[in-house]
């Protein structure tokens, strides 16, 4: 018989990590609180740790595990991000209160997205290819 539980503990760890990133880059940008969203990963966590340990299968015990594990490192991550947002690792959106008053009280804050740029490390932008004529 055929064991699928590292497969199965490989799929559900790529995509949680990849969800819980991309989650925690949006619901940061767009939250005016931080709290809720954090409270609401930390709840979804536990209550996946819980049925981990209630699943009747190996498998579906390590997918909630692996899955509780994520959500309750992306509750703390969403605090984590703010602190980047601060020290300019992280784009500020100016549409958001709580990011227009970290953008106004520290100087290192910036709107610029690092991820959004070439491997030359140019920056994209709408009008990228003004920018390449000027150089």
């Amino acid at each position: 018989m055929i064991n699928l539980l590292g497969p199965v503990a490989a799929f559900t760890a790529f995509l949680s990590i990849w969800f819980g990133h991309v989650a925690v880059r949006k619901i940061e940008s767009i939250s005016p609180i931080i709290s809720i969203p954090s409270a609401i990963f930390a709840i979804l966590g536990i209550a996946c740790e819980w049925l981990s340990l209630k699943a009747p299968s190996l498998q579906l015990a390590t997918v909630f595990g692996i899955l509780g594990m994520t959500l309750l490192f992306d509750g703390f991550e969403l605090s984590r991000q703010e602190r980047r947002i601060i020290r300019g690792h992280a784009p500020a959106n100016p549409d958001n209160p709580r990011h227009a008053k970290i953008i106004k009280e520290y100087p290192s804050a910036t709107t610029v997205d690092l991820l959004k740029r070439e491997p030359m490390n140019f920056l994209i932008a709408e009008n990228s290819s003004e920018i390449r004529k000027k150089r």
